[in-house]
Parts: C-alpha cells; structure tokens; sequence
C-alpha cells in the first residue's frame, strides 16, 4: 500500500493537454477502485489518482498570480492528492475531488508559504554585484550602483525599486486586518466538516421521512407533493386534487410543517 501512495506515481505525470483529454471516473468505478485502493489494490489507487489530476492542475492555476512555477505548484497539489486519497473514505457518499480540495490546497498554500517572494534577485552575475553593493551601502544613485557593478544603468533602474522593497510576511495584516494568507485560504470546509455535515443532513433525511409517515393521508400528499419534489406542486394544484381552496391546502401545509418541526426537534435532540 505504501508503494502506491508514492509520489513516484507521477514520475511520468501527463501535461496539461493530455489531462484535459481525460474522462472522469463514474461514482461507481469510483466507489469500486476506492474500495480496492482501501485493500491494497496498487493499481486501483493509480488509477483513481489519475483520474482527479485534471482538478489538480485546475486548483494549481489558482495559485499561480504568486509567482511560483504551475509544475511545482501541481507536483505539491499532487502530494495533497496522494494524502486525500489515503484518508478517503467512500462509503460517504462524496466524491474524491471533493473530498480532495482540501488536501490540494493545503500542500499548495504551504509551499507558497514557504517559497514566496514577490521577485527573485540576482538571475546574474551583475545583478547580484548590485543586490550585494546594495545591501552594504544602501546607495540609490544608479548611476553608482551602474558604475559600481558594470550593470547598464536602464536596468539598475528597473531593479532599484525591487531592491528597496522588502518581503511581506504572508501572515503580517495590514491596517484593516487582511493578511495576504487570506486570500489564499480554501472556501471549502474542511473534510472534517463535510463529512459532519453529510452526517447531519443524512439524519435530516431519515428523520424527514419517518415523519412524513406519520402525518394524515392529505397531510403526507402535501408533503410529499410541496417539499419532497423536485418539482413541486402548487397550492392552487392540489386544491384542485383535494376539491378544496388553496387557502384550505395552505392551512394544512402549516400544520404539518408544525408536527414536523416538533418531531425533528424530539428525534435529533
């Protein structure tokens, strides 16, 4: 199993072209091969990677306004996805790039973290003459920063801005409390969170429909009709069904609403 989850999986990773060409995993050959890379299966858990490295490299062209090269930003997004793969769990009922963001974004954000600067310095041997006479001397005359360092003046001045700035701690907020960390911060909950949540609204569904079947014959053909649908009915229609007013309907939909919500607040507390 740990052979799988190396990083060598993506020694010979596609390029981007190649990756736009994939076909998506289904939920269930998803599900399967989850299910398989859970027992050791090696090649199930290849190719379940395989197949969300598209949302890799989608995450990764995110982050790529920071300066850092897209492949060191997917091979880390990789490594995010190798950990999402390992945790997941697919008896959930979510999907593994769901699950996945998570992990991708972490490992990204990280090594922005680690790695940011706004401009790298001295790409050569005269530039970094000029970024070394600088920081001994603080001298801002280019035309003494180009004599002294054999640099054209045109470039001095293109560099002397960059050489007076200085790095910005990703964590330093500024007067109104942002801090350039938080902009990179996931909008997703955390697969903690989601799974939480899955929980809860699949407790919600199973306390929904035992009540449901506790309510009265119309009662339960208004719930089912009005909240249980993907296309529900209108008062006016099922006035009609039931030969009454839509105000009459109105009125009994509240009052199941009512039994409803008491039943939900005694089942789930």
């Amino acid at each position: 199993m740990a052979e799988a989850r190396s990083p060598a999986v993506f020694a010979h990773a596609p390029r981007h072209r190649e990756l736009e060409k994939r076909e998506p995993l289904t939920p269930e050959l998803e599900r399967d091969l989850a299910e398989r890379f859970r027992n050791g299966d090696r090649d199930a858990g290849r190719r379940i990677i395989e197949a969300c490295l598209p949302f890799v490299m989608t995450i990764a062209l995110e982050y790529r306004r920071w300066g850092i090269p897209v492949e060191d930003l997917v091979q880390e997004g990789n490594i995010g996805l190798l950990k999402a793969a390992e945790r997941f769990d697919p008896t959930r009922g979510c999907r593994l790039v769901t699950y996945a963001a998570y992990w991708i974004r972490a490992e990204i954000r990280e090594h922005v973290a680690r790695g940011y600067r706004i401009v790298r310095l001295g790409s050569s041997k005269s530039e970094r003459r000029v970024l070394r006479i600088y920081r001994r001397t603080h001298e801002r005359d280019p035309d003494v920063l180009a004599a002294q360092s054999g640099l054209p003046r045109e470039r001095v001045v293109a560099l002397l801005p960059l050489l007076m700035a200085r790095d910005v701690s990703l964590d330093k907020k500024n007067p109104e409390g942002d801090a350039p960390l938080d902009r990179l911060a996931s909008p997703l909950p955390s697969p903690e969170d989601q799974a939480c949540e899955d929980e809860a609204q699949r407790q919600v569904a199973t306390a929904l429909r035992q009540i449901v079947t506790e309510l009265s014959p119309r009662e339960q053909k208004i719930a089912n009709a009005r909240w249980l649908s993907e296309d529900p009915a209108t008062l006016e229609e099922l006035g009609a069904d039931f030969g009454v007013s839509k105000e009459r309907v109105r009125q009994i939909e509240e009052r199941a609403k009512k039994r409803v919500r008491a039943r939900l607040t005694e089942l789930l507390h």
